[in-house]
């Protein structure tokens, strides 16, 4: 979930007194300030980026204290929180959930948000049009082969098929429980690829990519493993038929694919 920050969150909990949804003190929109050159101007724009696309989902949906919203691979829940901040959404209303249970409890624990621990696959536990918004940010990616394959499978050809086939069940799941959605996947065709910072990656066929991957995670300062499948403009379109297909830009290049549904 490298894309939207929701694995490494810094959460801090807010004060008694805090306003509903208060900003904390360190954002999650922002990117971890670490050293180096290249550290600094990969912040940069990723937190431009997630700050514009807080500010886009918040223009899209009318955000009420009865809205009912899943955040769908939300960890520990400081992301939806920030995305929420200055809303009337209630922490009631709000559901995290993530196949991982102590971030979800940590989403309860620190906001008040219904956390609920997934399986790793099968349908999501949830009842047809239960929220009204899912929030699925750099996570649909991540939908592809078990993970006890995900360096065993090296045929450009079989992860491919299988990915687009495990993203089409999922797409269908956030649409079966969401009357509305906002769903947001790095784009393959950006020249830097999200989850590990290197130029062209998702070019390459994928053994090669798992070799280049596997070596870079020796030396080089972003780590991460052959776990994604960038979809194109045209999957994505048909992961979710008649939704909007946003476009995120950086240098007038598209960086993200936003599907969208308002209610």
């Amino acid at each position: 979930m490298d894309g939207s920050g929701h694995a490494d969150l810094c959460t801090r909990s807010p004060r008694a007194d805090a306003p509903m949804h208060a900003p904390l003190e360190l954002s999650p929109l922002l990117e971890h300030d670490e050293p180096g050159v290249v550290h600094r101007l990969i912040r940069r724009v990723r937190t431009e980026s997630r700050s514009k696309r807080a500010a886009l989902f918040k223009t899209l949906f009318r955000l009420g204290p009865e809205t009912r919203l899943l955040d769908l691979g939300g960890a520990n829940g400081a992301y939806a929180h920030a995305l929420l901040a200055d809303t009337r959404v209630q922490p009631a209303n709000v559901c995290v959930a993530d196949i991982e249970e102590a971030t979800v409890q940590a989403a309860t624990k620190t906001f008040g948000y219904a956390g609920v621990v997934l399986a790793g696959d099968g349908p999501l536990p949830f009842a047809d049009r239960a929220f009204d918004v899912v929030l699925c940010s750099s996570v649909l990616e991540h939908v592809t082969v078990p993970a006890t394959e995900i360096w065993s499978e090296r045929s450009t050809r079989a992860f491919r098929r299988r990915a687009i086939a495990a993203q089409t069940r999922f797409a269908a799941e956030i649409r079966r429980v969401g009357n509305g959605h906002f769903v947001q996947v790095p784009y393959r065709w950006f020249p830097i690829e999200t989850h590990s910072w290197l130029p062209f990656l998702s070019y390459l066929p994928r053994p090669l990519q798992c070799r280049v991957i596997a070596g870079a995670n020796r030396t080089w300062i972003k780590k991460t493993v052959p776990d994604f499948y960038l979809p194109t403009a045209a999957e994505m379109a048909g992961y979710f038929p008649g939704s909007r297909l946003l476009r995120e830009k950086l240098c007038n290049l598209t960086k993200s694919l936003i599907a969208v549904k308002t209610i």
